[in-house]
């Protein structure tokens, strides 16, 4: 399948939260195809140790002083990857003929809601009844990004446990997307005219099992694979509401360790067909972060 358009526009992309992973790696894909964007962030200076061009307008979505509509004045196609919950200020603010895409969450989906997964609903309301041209796409779990934490607590698990305790065995679903293929899809639905409002599910290219992904990982970072152990989650939740944080092991929350034994797998037809690509399956997406991870951290030849 070729590869996602890119948006050709005179009038620059503004960027709602720049300085962010994802938005970071949107301006950096932006600048290499030598389009125009205004990123717009809570923190200048954070912005500035980005290293990006492009001026900086300060803005605070939970503020109702008028901030956001001014940056937002001769905005044309809008990208938000700030939290789905400021959506609404979001329309609000914007010019009435400016376009929308919208970085939303599967966790919408999820069987216990939450209040993450209930402010994603109501931002996905807010885009679909304004009547705005525009696409909220919701991605699966993250990886690849720079200081992305989720690939990297699993593998710290890996490096610092005999063995792996998942509940039902680790035999839940994941479909986790590669970052790149967030800003491919991000970019794709920029290039396309979108008429009233759409929502999209945006994820890897194969569903697995997350003791198949943890086996992954340890492979990819050159590491033995940890036999997994079946715990139930109440059990995991308990101990890791009783036990004090270990040295060394990254902290897994009780409502992470009950989502580990929900399936979490989509149909990646709708976005095949709307984006114009297929994004990269865990083996390849993980492939090339660890392999570039391990490049960063291996001390330079002399």
């Amino acid at each position: 399948m070729p590869a996602p358009a890119v948006p050709a526009m005179q009038e620059p992309v503004h960027v709602i939260g720049a300085s962010g992973r994802s938005g970071r790696a949107l301006c950096m894909a932006l600048h290499q195809h030598g389009i125009a964007f205004v990123p717009l962030v809570r923190d200048l200076d954070r912005w500035r140790a980005t290293g990006l061009p492009g001026q900086a307008r300060r803005i605070k979505l939970t503020s109702t002083d008028g901030t956001l509509a001014a940056a937002l004045r001769d905005a044309r196609r809008i990208v938000s990857t700030a939290h789905a919950r400021h959506v609404a200020a979001i329309v609000a603010a914007a010019p009435p003929e400016a376009s929308l895409v919208c970085l939303g969450s599967t966790r919408i989906f999820t069987r216990w809601p939450d209040a993450h997964g209930r402010d994603v609903a109501r931002g996905q309301q807010a885009l679909l009844s304004s009547g705005r041209n525009g696409v909220m796409l919701h991605p699966t779990m993250i990886y690849g990004a720079q200081g992305e934490n989720n690939i990297q607590r699993l593998l710290g698990l890996i490096r610092r446990l005999p063995v792996l305790p998942l509940p039902s065995g680790g035999r839940a679903l994941v479909q986790p997307i590669f970052q790149g293929d967030v800003t491919r899809a991000i970019m794709a639905a920029l290039a396309r005219e979108w008429r009233g409002g759409h929502t999209l599910v945006i994820a890897g290219g194969q569903a697995v099992p997350y003791r198949a992904l943890a086996a992954l990982v340890a492979r990819h970072a050159g590491l033995r694979p940890r036999p997994v152990v079946n715990v139930p989650a109440p059990l995991l939740m308990g101990l890791g509401r009783l036990m004090p944080p270990l040295p060394g092991l990254p902290r897994v929350t009780p409502a992470e360790i009950r989502r580990l034994g929900e399936d979490k797998a989509f149909d990646i037809a709708p976005m095949r067909a709307a984006l114009g690509f297929t994004p990269l399956t865990p083996d390849e997406g993980l492939g090339k972060f660890l392999a570039a991870l391990r490049a960063e951290t291996q001390p330079a030849r002399t």
